[in-house]
């Protein structure tokens, strides 16, 4: 069972402090970034919380890289790679995980829609145990034609797929080290999100409700065009349903022609001619027993052709059929309360 927690205070902190990661996905950024990682300093220097800044930029052409670097040099705790060209933020988000080395790991964007105080507060809900923190938006401030669109996507996808978003999607996460290697070593990042995968890993995540600031962009490069082409992906790389639906119709229909030319068979011997007017066509019956008899069994060959592709597709997906967590260590000294309260959630 999936627990929505309530945002702790800072002052709840545990002894051990692991290094944070926070991936910052970069594109024509500007000076963004450098105003991002100085207000990070700053929030987490009060905290004593260690972090890295790994920014990941996805082939921009305008000198954002060249700052990135710069700002690299100065500060020992940055990382700052690109991508060879645009491949979307959530390739950037793959990448960056590829490379991160903390004990934990974030996803922040370079506009700062994801208030920073949210981080800490993550943070130390890893810190008592949770291994997975998804902060969701329970209020946007997006146009009305992006909320309807978002939110007509996420109660669809939740209808089709094993994979659940909270209410008002989510674009974030706050992993411990045991998801990024499961995601870096087993996960194939083609086709699908960070938090897609990470949702349908499980390890009992916990939600953090949140207001989405509104971007600091001029204008936003995701676009409709690119919107379309994400939701086809996770539609069709999380979900079964639309094959499904096809073996079902085949099967379904493959039936009623069947029995249609039993009907015709029927009719042909046994019922009123002058009704169904078949001796006025002269072939009437063989025709349609034919063309019915073969629909039927194209479309259950569909079907069954089908059900052999959907298994290909899950197979070329390479996932694991399970995963078994790791044994509780002594980083976390409340962990075993967190064992007892998934054990309540399943009961």
């Amino acid at each position: 069972m999936n627990r929505f927690v309530t945002p702790l205070k800072s002052s709840m902190q545990e002894k051990y402090k692991g290094l944070l990661s926070i991936i910052i996905l970069s594109y024509y950024s500007g000076d963004r970034i450098s105003k991002a990682y100085y207000r990070l300093k700053e929030l987490f220097s009060k905290e004593g919380i260690p972090f890295e800044l790994i920014i990941v930029d996805d082939g921009s052409t305008d000198g954002t890289f060249e700052k990135n670097n710069a700002l690299a040099e100065r500060e020992e705790n940055i990382l700052s790679r690109q991508l060879s060209r645009n491949y979307t933020s959530h390739y950037s988000a793959f990448a960056g995980l590829s490379i991160a080395n903390g004990d934990c790991c974030t996803m922040i964007s370079d506009d700062e829609q994801e208030p920073y105080e949210l981080l800490v507060q993550m943070y130390h809900l890893w810190q008592k145990g949770h291994k997975v923190i998804i902060p969701y938006r329970d209020s946007r401030s997006d146009p009305f034609v992006s909320k309807t669109f978002a939110g007509t996507f996420y109660r669809l996808f939740n209808f089709i797929s094993e994979v659940k978003y909270p209410y008002g999607g989510a674009d974030t996460w706050f992993i411990d080290r045991e998801l990024v290697d499961i995601i870096n070593d087993k996960i194939r990042p083609k086709q699908t999100t960070t938090i897609t995968e990470i949702l349908r890993l499980g390890f009992s995540p916990v939600y953090i409700p949140y207001k989405r600031q509104k971007s600091n962009n001029k204008k936003s490069r995701w676009t409709m065009k690119k919107k379309i082409k994400l939701a086809k992906d996770l539609i069709f790389s999380s979900s079964s349903w639309p094959i499904h639906t096809i073996t079902n119709i085949g099967l379904t229909l493959s039936l009623l022609s069947f029995l249609m030319v039993l009907f015709f068979v029927y009719i042909r011997f046994f019922g009123n001619d002058k009704f169904w007017h078949v001796k006025s066509f002269p072939g009437w019956t063989s025709t349609m027993v034919i063309i019915s008899f073969f629909s039927g069994l194209i479309l259950l060959s569909l079907g069954v052709i089908a059900e052999y592709i959907w298994r290909i597709f899950e197979e070329v997906k390479d996932r694991p059929g399970y995963i078994i967590r790791k044994a509780i260590n002594n980083k976390h000294p409340e962990s075993t309360q967190i064992k007892s309260i998934e054990n309540s959630d399943k009961e």
